[in-house]
């Protein structure tokens, strides 16, 4: 079972060689596009890294209680805050792009009943800065929920374009933003760099013992794995958190004890290439649920 941050006792230093208890949640018995159907801003099919609605919500009732303070740093189409709102959480969003926080602030307006829509809100700034964003906040957090970018090219499939000997994605779409300086953008030593700063801002705003839990996915670059669950978990750590648990979250559903994995034209289409330069690909039916907890150590 998922570990329950309101009986867990406080650890003193992180151990890199401590175990950490492991789960699996199946969230997708029904398929991203079914659980935003009716629901989301049809807008929100723009965003290159939507987080699955049920993972949300799943992820605010295992490790939030209702009145608590949730918020996502990097929320997009503001997903985590409109979930943490129907749980009857406290939360604020915080997103760079101002596309992505009118869209937000749209989710808001569409899914919350008056009464919620009072718990929510939207704000625009850079990550790195949280404190400043959060201003009175800081300090209050209980918990942070976010997906970071994948350090990978990331857009939205256009397929009709891509058979017809254009690109696999708009250009428009890609890495959140057309500005360079996007993180969504950043590679290599940058990314690293720059998501140091972000976790340092999320010590720096939860309130003692306050839980940061983020959702990422390790992807294939150059024919090899980059492991971002693990690269995660050391820029959480050096920035002042404990690892306390680890979740599998399932992208397949699962029908009669079998996976059934919905892959996207992308997906399939990387694989197929990637065998076929011999490299031992498969199609990638989970994402990484790291849940992590602000102590106070030695910098």
């Amino acid at each position: 079972m998922a570990t329950n941050p309101h009986t867990t006792p406080h650890p003193s230093t992180p151990s890199p060689a401590a175990p950490v208890p492991l789960a699996l949640w199946p969230v997708a018995q029904t398929s991203a596009q079914y659980q935003r159907a009716g629901r989301y801003h049809p807008d929100s099919a723009r965003h290159p890294g939507k987080m699955l609605p049920a993972l949300a919500a799943r992820i605010v009732s295992e490790y939030s209680n209702p009145g608590q303070l949730v918020c996502d740093p990097m929320c997009g189409i503001g997903t985590t805050i409109v979930e943490a709102a129907l749980l009857d959480r406290q939360a604020v969003g915080v997103e760079l792009e101002a596309a992505w926080v009118d869209l937000a602030r749209a989710n808001l307006d569409r899914l919350l009943e008056p009464d919620r829509r009072r718990l929510a809100e939207v704000r625009q700034g850079d990550a790195r800065r949280l404190p400043a964003i959060l201003g009175n906040l800081a300090g209050q957090v209980d918990l942070i929920v976010t997906s970071p970018p994948y350090a990978c090219d990331a857009g939205v499939i256009d397929r009709k374009a891509w058979l017809a000997g254009g690109r696999l994605c708009a250009t428009e779409t890609l890495n959140y933003s057309a500005d360079r300086a996007n993180l969504g953008h950043a590679r290599g030593p940058a990314y690293t760099a720059a998501m140091a700063g972000i976790y340092t801002a999320c010590h720096a705003v939860l309130r003692p013992g306050g839980l940061l839990v983020t959702v990422t996915k390790n992807m294939r670059r150059a024919g090899r794995c980059v492991d971002l669950a693990a690269s995660t978990v050391t820029l959480a750590r050096t920035a002042g958190f404990a690892y306390l648990g680890h979740v599998i979250a399932l992208h397949a559903a699962i029908r009669d004890s079998q996976l059934v994995a919905r892959p996207s034209f992308w997906q399939l289409t990387q694989t197929r290439k990637a065998r076929a330069r011999g490299e031992p690909a498969h199609l990638s039916v989970h994402e990484d649920v790291l849940v992590l907890q602000a102590i106070e150590v030695s910098r």
